[in-house]
């Protein structure tokens, strides 16, 4: 597993930090992670995500929610898309009155969006989004507090379900399903001593055309998203259970608790155990 940390790119936004931007939305030539729960809200137009090896579309008014840590890419995205980003720190979501098995439902790969699109979300997240930018200190701690409250509704209604996969804009191509087999088994085995290999032989898919269908569909290796996999789930059972650190490592298949170590600091720039005390 020596490629595991040729692709490592920086976590894009401090993991500490909310925030809330817009932009006008575009494809993206690759997948990209942070460490953030995102929350998007797009004001016009329509536009497809690449999450997890599944498209979803989320249309104008429609508010959605992924754990960021996951890769993701737009690949489609309707002319002059302007759409309102939502940063939320893991350590706060993870701190929100939630259901646990619906946290764990967002924390392990499910897509959650609002049935019905709505005028009053694109106008909510406006008025977040000016009130963030013009506001003060008080000001800003509401447009936080009002969008925990805005996740726990969302959170409530909504991720107990994944959402569908949906094909439409871009082909469902075999490059697609063979990463979404190959992310699947991931989810599934992540725990075990995988290889390339052994992954492909699961999944179906010889192991050249694995790592090109990969790197086409997400813009990583097998590896480094099976890398990033198992240093989500740990961060879960870091932040939600009091297990030990090499309970953790070895159930989520780092083999040994110095390789975990080493892994969490370099991706995190903090410890597995510093990183559990900020969630308590």
């Amino acid at each position: 597993m020596k490629e595991e940390f040729s692709e490592f790119v920086e976590w894009s936004a401090p993991s500490h930090s909310f925030f809330i931007e817009r932009h006008v939305a575009s494809a993206m030539s690759a997948a990209h992670w942070h460490d953030h729960v995102e929350l998007n809200v797009l004001l016009d137009g329509k536009m497809t995500y690449l999450f997890n090896g599944t498209q979803v579309q989320i249309e104008a008014g429609q508010l959605s929610l992924f754990w960021a840590a996951i890769p993701h890419q737009v690949i489609v995205v309707a002319h002059d898309a302007p759409v309102i980003c939502i940063y939320l720190p893991l350590v706060d979501f993870l701190a929100l009155p939630l259901d646990q098995f619906a946290r764990q439902a967002v924390m392990q790969g499910t897509f959650v969006k609002e049935d019905v699109a709505g005028q009053s979300t694109s106008l909510a997240a406006g008025r977040w989004l000016e009130e963030w930018e013009t506001g003060g200190e008080l000001r800003r701690q509401l447009v936080c507090d009002e969008v925990k409250l805005a996740v726990r509704r969302l959170i409530l209604d909504k991720a107990g379900a994944p959402t569908p996969a949906v094909s439409f804009g871009v082909p469902h191509n075999q490059s697609v399903g063979h990463a979404q087999r190959i992310t699947e088994v991931i989810n599934e085995r992540y725990d075990e001593a995988l290889t390339l290999t052994s992954l492909s032989k699961l999944a179906g898919v010889h192991s050249a055309t694995a790592n090109r269908a990969f790197r086409d569909v997400l813009g990583i290796s097998v590896v480094e998203y099976l890398t990033r996999y198992r240093l989500a789930r740990a961060m879960q059972r870091l932040a939600e259970t009091d297990d030990g650190i090499l309970d953790i490592a070895l159930d989520c298949g780092f083999g040994s608790n110095s390789r975990f170590y080493e892994i969490f600091r370099q991706r995190t720039g903090t410890t597995p155990r510093q990183f559990r005390a900020s969630t308590r």
